[in-house]
Order: C-alpha cells, then structure tokens, then sequence
C-alpha cells in the first residue's frame, strides 16, 4: 500500500508536573491524503493541539516527551529526523495556523517583513520573495495590499490577522497545513470567508488540510473525514456525514447532542423598568466614528445579544459602559445614576455590580498568578463577599460550575488550553456575584459540550439571581438559544432590534439577512445544501 501524505502512527506525549505525569496523547493514529480535509475534533484537553504540535516538533521537550509512535512524511518518520532536517521541512512542506493570530505575529516587525522572512529563511531569493509577499496578501482578500505589507500586526482586524497567517502559511506551497482552531474568535461572514478562501486554495494547489477545531459547523463545512478525541484518545474516525449522523462512541453523541441553535428560543420577559437605560452613545477615534449614535434598554434577569462584525463597535460599546473608555456623548442611566458622570469613588463602589469576561482570555489573565490567586483577588479588593477561611471551598465550587476541576486552582493561565482560561475568566467574573456581566465572545472558544454547560449556568444564574447579560457574540446558534433580544450592530450603529424570535425567524435588514446565512450547521446535508444555494446565488 502507498504512503499517505502525512501519517501519525501510534502516537503517545506526556507531560511531567509537579503535580505528576500528564498522558497527554495515548497511542494516536490517523492519517490525511492529498487533497483531503480531515478535522480533528474534541474538547480542550482532549491532545488534538498535542498531537498536531509532535508534526511540527513543537512540543517543549522537557517537560513533555515523546514514549511512542512514528510520524511519517515524504517516507520518513520525522521524529528519527534531526533538528535541521526537521527545519527544512517546516514551513516549507509542512505549514501551520495558529490559534491565536496576534501572538504569534511580531509586534515588531510588518507583516510584509514577516511574510517575506518565511520565505527567505527557506532560500528564495528576497526580490522574489517581496513579489510574492504581494501576491499573497492580494490573493487572501487584504484590502490596499502594498500598503498592508508596510503595516504591523495590531492595525489589522482578528479576521484580517487571521488571513495574513494564512497566507505566512502557504507562502512555501506547502504539501500539508494544520489549521488548529483557525476561525475560533471570527464574525460567523468572516468564519464562512475563511473557510471558503481554504477549500480554494486547496483546490488550487491539492495540499492535504488537518484542521484542528471543537465547532461542528466547521466539520460540516469543510471536512472530508472526522477524528474524534477525547482525554488523549481516538474515540471515533470516519466520514464527517457517517459520523454525525450514525454517531458510535458516547462521547461523539455527547458533542452533537450539545450542538447549539436547536432548542427552544426564550419567550421575551415582560417589560419592566430597565436597570440599565443608554441613550445616544458617541465615540470617534481620530476620523473613524465606532458609535453612533447607539440605545437600548435592558431590564433584570434579561439577555440581551449585540452581533455585527468587526469594527462594528460591539466591544467599544461594551468598554465604554464600564468607563474603561470615555464616550464622547451619550448616557447610561444603571439605576437611575449616570455611569458616565460618577465620580471614580462611585464607579469603584458600582465596580462589583459591573462585572465583564473579556473576549481574550490570554490577555486578560495576569500569566504571574495562579487560577486560586486570579478567582480571589476580587474578594481581597471587596472584603464584603467572603470570608477568607470559606475562600478554598468557593473557588472550587466556581471551576465545578465552569468545567474545570478544584486541583486547576494550583495552575498558571499559560497551563491551560485557551478554552480553559476563558472558563477562569468566566469564574473570576462569578465571583463578585455581580448583577450585570457584559460577556464579549466569552463563549466562543469553548467546546460545545462546556459552552452548553457554561450557558446553562449563565440562564440558571439569570433564574435565581436576576443577573442581566449583555452577550457579545458571533456565534448566531448560541445567541438564538441563551438571548432574549437581538441587537444587530453595523459600522456604530443599531440597524435592527427585537426579540430573538423576531430577529432569527424574520430579519428585516439585508445586513441582518446576510450574518443568519453566514452561520454554519453541525449537519453536513444542511451545510451542503447551504453551500448549493451559495453557489446558485453566486454572479457569473
């Protein structure tokens, strides 16, 4: 039998710790053709980003190691190849992308440098290689390409970072690439872009496509095969349609099961006073107006859910109503006070009512504390909550709440996966108790399965408590489950409001129209049928 393209064979990583060895990865096999998209599917922590981390020889050996298997390429087993030979290999035949775009982008450098630098470390010359550099850009959508390749990385939007790593990527015309969770943090327009911008150019070049994510709607759309894993191994393989549709393994029925945007949308709460009145909200950067203009009420216990694009000014909305930037006009009545007019000792004693989980989790969580730290440094800054000596037993009942485990409270935000730090996010937040929490993307790098648990526990806190959500997300299946209205946000300004009812089951705007049919559906015959009607629709 031929060689596959890339084939991992009885793959095993594990991790040394002080708390003792972590089996990481547990005798792994799969493998991907020319041509082919195999997704790699499963929870944080289930070694999916591990094993796909061993191809590149990006494991950080100590403290991890290597205790069996072969990785085999072009007929070699690259773990028996050394460090040069591996070099060589990477990023020329064998190319990846990141996560998380921003961090591993240089912040010093342009991204044209950046570019150009991939391919000159492998031997093109540089006149060739700037040409290229070019013609890249050009070919993954970035608008005024010349002037983009002068720019650095943090003036570009997530979606656009996320193309110019795609096109750091295949700048060596690579034979396989690993896209490990590559439109996690993307508007659902951008995420289908993306997505599509990767099957064409697979097309184009037949490079054989690993893509590492948790999202089933990625799987339905893109995905020739499926490989589920979980706590370190595969628990299931075959066909992405077979696979959702006849599913084996308790675990794959688990994931699909928690699948959103399938159950009941919340009937609309009666009217009451609002606790939170913003009328008019401005805010202009230099030339460029975030907001326009922007209103809404939002009572006790509700939920309401801003979508848009990026750049749409969702999360400068959501800044400013904390007083973590300053409107340029405009007010938000919480209670009946101004927020925008307090004084800072006013705002410092509102701060425990106003709490928010941010969209990046990595940023958000200082690297030099630990989970138990993070979580109880709100109750040193509010004494009032909690008595010190009942600290311990809370901060483990707030990881059971969000999925993680009490001996997590020992570990440092960098030990954990990106879903997992959101979850740390989500417990610090939890515990001021707070009435209001702004959640901006707080569950869209969460796997299904924790993003079902992490929402019921909003709604139950919502029941019990009367704690009200305004929820930033792009992950249209997810607002239509937890929401209870809509406000659709374009260019700074509010261009369609209503109960979730309203704005999924008859949008008004075309705007509106466009991001419902941008979402992706865990079914592979739905997404298929989608991408027809796509291509019908599609000028000649």
């Amino acid at each position: 039998m031929a060689d596959h393209l890339l084939e991992v064979r009885n793959l095993s990583v594990e991790f040394h710790t002080a708390g003792g060895v972590v089996k990481a990865v547990k005798n792994v096999s799969w493998h991907v053709e020319r041509g082919e998209t195999l997704a790699i599917l499963g929870e944080s922590g289930s070694g999916k980003s591990v094993s796909t981390s061993a191809i590149l020889d990006l494991i950080d050996m100590p403290p991890g190691r290597i205790t069996s298997g072969e990785i085999r390429f072009d007929g070699r087993d690259l773990l028996k190849l050394g460090s040069a030979e591996r070099r060589d290999i990477n990023g020329r035949r064998i190319a990846m992308i990141f996560q998380d775009p921003l961090s591993h982008l240089n912040p010093v450098y342009t991204v044209g440098w950046q570019i150009v630098e991939t391919m000159t470390a492998h031997g093109l010359p540089r006149s060739k290689a700037q040409s290229e550099a070019l013609r890249l850009v050009t070919r993954v959508g970035i608008p005024n390409p010349s002037d983009a390749l002068r720019k650095y990385p943090h003036e570009f939007s997530g979606g656009q970072r996320q193309r110019l790593m795609i096109a750091m990527a295949l700048a060596m015309k690579p034979d396989v690439l690993i896209a490990d969770e590559p439109t996690t943090a993307l508007d659902v327009t951008v995420q289908a872009e993306v997505l599509a911008l990767l099957k064409e150019l697979q097309r184009e070049t037949g490079m054989g496509v690993v893509i590492i994510t948790h999202d089933l709607g990625v799987v339905a759309e893109i995905a020739d095969r499926v490989v589920v894993m979980n706590a370190g191994e595969i628990v299931e393989a075959g066909i992405a349609r077979e696979v959702y549709h006849n599913p084996r393994h308790p675990y794959t029925r688990k994931l699909i099961g928690a699948a959103p945007g399938k159950g009941e949308m919340h009937d609309p709460l009666p009217r009451a006073e609002p606790v939170l009145k913003v009328r008019g909200v401005a805010k202009t950067y230099g030339t460029f107006k975030a907001l326009d203009g922007v209103g809404f009420d939002l009572m006790a216990g509700e939920t309401l859910a801003i979508v848009g694009e990026s750049g749409s000014g969702k999360s400068t909305l959501a800044r400013i109503l904390l007083r973590l930037d300053e409107p340029d006009a405009g007010e938000a009545l919480w209670k009946g006070r101004d927020l925008f007019r307090l004084s800072p000792a006013e705002l410092f004693a509102l701060r425990r009512d106003l709490q928010m989980v941010f969209q990046d989790p990595t940023q958000s969580l200082n690297p030099r504390m630990t989970v138990f730290q993070l979580i109880t440094e709100a109750w040193i800054i509010h004494p009032e909550i909690l008595p010190k000596a009942q600290w311990r037993t809370r901060v483990a009942d707030l990881l059971a709440q969000v999925g993680l485990r009490p001996e997590h409270a020992n570990r440092y935000p960098h030990q954990f996966s990106g879903g997992q730090r959101q979850r740390i996010a989500i417990a610090r937040a939890l515990a001021l108790e707070p009435e209001l929490i702004i959640c901006d993307e707080a569950v869209s790098a969460l796997d299904v399965s924790v993003q079902a648990q992490v929402i019921e526990l909003l709604n139950k806190l919502r029941r019990e408590m009367g704690i009200a959500f305004i929820f930033i997300a792009h992950d249209l299946p997810v607002v239509r489950d937890f929401a209870d209205h809509v406000m659709v946000m374009q260019k700074g300004r509010v261009v369609e409001y209503g109960t979730v009812q309203q704005v999924f089951d008859a949008p008004r705007q075309p705007y509106t129209q466009a991001l419902l049919a941008a979402g992706l559906d865990p079914d592979p015959d739905v997404q298929a049928a989608r991408r027809a009607e796509r291509l019908e629709r599609r000028p000649a």
